[in-house]
């Protein structure tokens, strides 16, 4: 029997209010936490749905670990189909990352699968299926490991992002492989196989001009979700006047991206994807696909009500939470904005700095990929292949330095997320600097970014756009220690 959440025990299972902070790390230094894979139903607008979930024995979604305890949990599918989780920004052995085909088998319907390896480092991080289409059932939640940067007794929200479809997945992917959801096409009018005939052949040829405007937003979502809830009856916070507020930000979305909006509330941006950087201030910032954001807070003395809006981009679709002090009034938020968020740009990404950069030292491995495809029939390729089972691993070999350089010959910007490493943003078209610690990269239209990482966890791993049904389509390649 599928089981029933709403939306107000959603709540309860405590996801805008950290996870309970130390309730989702219990026992991790012995027995297991046990995960399960599930059905159930949630209300959106008032209509119910199906959708899955990962999440607790009690409710909990997702789970709460520290450093200085191993990652020891037990996933237990109750679907009546195969699934698995991946263990998005963390680590783990190659054979525990979660994903089916690569790093080991899916777990069957009523089976289980032990995970259990150390956690060198904390952060803000998420978990989500990497089975199929199963994510965009939000079967994503939260993973937040504290280490000894956190600020004791610091409140942290949690603001979980969603697209939301009451179409089945299966059926949107094949409305744009068939071009129904489609407005255009590749960006030289060819064929999708002359497309990729083209690009196999000549790999290193240039890149198109810029288009005056990306192609954005392929599904048309029935609802945008900030924790599994939309604006008309939106997560309110309770938060103390006077008091400092972490905002544990995850884009969980299958498909889009947002500016988050915090409105006459100046933030502090001090980590992207778990990595710490030199602090950015500001009201508003960028979020693509599977990214994370930790901005801190300060909420003003007095009762007041702060909405934190993640805005969609290239449109005026809104979603978001709020954030109530004392007896503030909760005020009520259109779906709509005035205007259109502009498409996101990396103007931010040249700005950040980390705080524990990689080494210096000369790359002793470059991979160029080639991010490729056309509207036109939707296929998304790297290199002009669309990924299978026989297509060729990237080589790297343990110790060395490598750099991986996106270029983008599409309309289309694609989140790049490498799996089992942390990368170095070292350049945006060329022009070299010391960014951001990441595990995902947004590479816009006619754009190329360098990424560096020290090949420190041999395996076989997973590299792709971070864009669901561009990834289905065959976005995703591998890279292999040789």
């Amino acid at each position: 029997m599928p089981t029933k959440l709403s939306r107000r025990d959603f709540l309860t299972g405590s996801l805008a209010a950290g996870l309970a902070p130390l309730a989702g790390a219990r026992a991790m230094d012995s027995a297991p936490t046990v995960l399960r894979i599930e059905r159930r139903t949630i209300e959106v607008n008032g209509k119910a749905a199906s959708a899955l979930c990962v999440r607790q024995s009690d409710g909990t979604p997702g789970l709460v670990a520290r450093v200085s305890q191993p990652f020891r949990v037990r996933l237990e599918n109750r679907l009546a189909e195969p699934s698995l989780i991946h263990w998005h920004g963390l680590t783990p052995p190659s054979q525990q990352d979660g994903v089916p085909g690569i790093s080991g088998p899916a777990i069957a319907p009523g089976e289980s699968a032990d995970f259990d390896f150390p956690l060198t480092f904390g952060g803000t991080y998420w978990m989500h299926s990497h089975v199929g289409l199963q994510e965009q059932l939000l079967l994503s939640a939260p993973l937040i490991i504290h280490d000894k940067g956190a600020r004791a007794g610091e409140q942290s929200v949690i603001i979980m992002l969603a697209d939301f479809s009451f179409t089945p997945p299966e059926e949107i992917y094949q409305g744009l492989r068939s071009g129904a959801a489609m407005t255009g096409m590749s960006h030289s009018g060819m064929s999708p196989a002359e497309h990729a005939a083209m690009m196999a052949a000549n790999p290193n040829m240039p890149m198109p001009t810029a288009p005056a405007k990306p192609d954005l937003n392929d599904v048309a979502y029935d609802a945008f979700l900030a924790n599994e809830r939309t604006l008309a009856d939106p997560d309110v916070v309770k938060v103390e006047a006077g008091e400092a507020v972490l905002l544990r930000i995850i884009n969980s979305s299958s498909m889009s991206a947002y500016h988050i909006d915090l409105g006459p509330l100046e933030g502090e941006l001090i980590a992207v994807d778990g990595r710490r950087i030199i602090p950015i201030r500001g009201r508003s910032f960028p979020i693509t696909v599977a990214q994370r954001l930790d901005v801190r807070l300060r909420i003003p003395r007095g009762a007041a009500a702060y909405p934190v809006l993640a805005r969609l981009e290239g449109d005026r679709k809104q979603t978001g939470v709020i954030l109530v002090a004392g007896g503030g009034a909760v005020p009520r938020l259109p779906e709509l904005a005035e205007s259109s968020a502009p498409p996101l740009t990396l103007e931010l990404e040249r700005r950040l700095r980390a705080v524990k950069a990689l080494a210096r030292r000369k790359a002793d491995r470059r991979h160029e990929l080639n991010l490729t495809g056309a509207m036109e029939g939707y296929q998304w390729s790297i290199n002009g292949v669309e990924w299978t089972k026989d297509a060729p691993p990237l080589p790297v070999a343990a110790g060395e330095r490598v750099e991986l350089l996106f270029v983008n010959k599409t309309t289309m910007p694609h989140p790049m997320h490498l799996h089992g490493h942390v990368f170095q943003v070292v350049a945006i078209n060329g022009s070299r600097f010391p960014g951001a610690m990441r595990d995902t990269v947004l590479v816009p239209p006619a754009t190329s970014v360098t990424v560096a990482f020290d090949a420190d966890n041999p395996g076989w791993w997973a590299l792709h756009c971070h864009l669901l049904y561009h990834m289905e389509a065959g976005m995703f390649t591998t890279i292999r220690y040789v």
